[in-house]
């Protein structure tokens, strides 16, 4: 397996991606409601804090570090989660709350496709999967679906928890390449 820096190499990095992880896992594990007694309005407070404010420094200080790619996902990630949280308490209807949520995919859909490293690209993929079943289970006012979604975002927050890990623990961050095989070329 590649040992190597694709997961990331600096502290920001390690910053934004343990923000990122927290927060979906509260939003998500809420969602879920594996955990009785606690509802997504519980997790407000992180998501604000942790996944709105850490984040859009995260985001700022990957920037100053010359870091476009995680500067912008940081940096609007936090940006969309502070807004997520403040607005959760101003009387929106169901279809509103599924447009912001629809909108929120569409960016972590743009930081899916933009490539990256492995373990960024599959956090932002669950992520976009989460929030797009969040968006429609808002808009169809389906319980199931939004389970299935906060689900989707736990699996999200556990592959950014291992990619900040992975930094810091020096594990494998990418899937070993295959080379070749006989009779392969490069043009297929």
């Amino acid at each position: 397996m590649d040992n190597g820096v694709s997961a990331g190499n600096t502290t920001t990095t390690v910053v934004g991606r343990l923000a990122l992880a927290i927060t979906l896992l509260a939003v998500g594990l809420a969602h879920t409601a594996v955990i009785d007694g606690v509802t997504t309005a519980d997790t407000l407070t992180v998501a604000q804090y942790v996944g709105g404010v850490a984040l859009f420094v995260a985001g700022l200080l990957a920037f100053r570090e010359h870091d476009a790619a995680n500067g912008t996902a940081f940096a609007v990630l936090g940006a969309l989660w502070f807004t997520w949280a403040v607005s959760a308490d101003a009387a929106a209807s169901a279809n509103a709350a599924g447009l912001f949520l629809l909108l929120f995919a569409l960016v972590v859909l743009s930081l899916t496709l933009a490539g990256g490293d492995q373990l960024g690209q599959g956090a932002y993929g669950l992520f976009f999967v989460g929030l797009l079943l969040l968006a429609i289970a808002r808009f169809g006012e389906s319980e199931g679906l939004a389970k299935a979604g906060g689900w989707f975002t736990v699996a999200a927050g556990a592959v950014a928890w291992y990619a900040a890990t992975a930094v810091l623990a020096h594990w494998p961050t990418g899937l070993p390449r295959r080379a070749a095989g006989r009779g392969v070329t490069a043009t297929g």
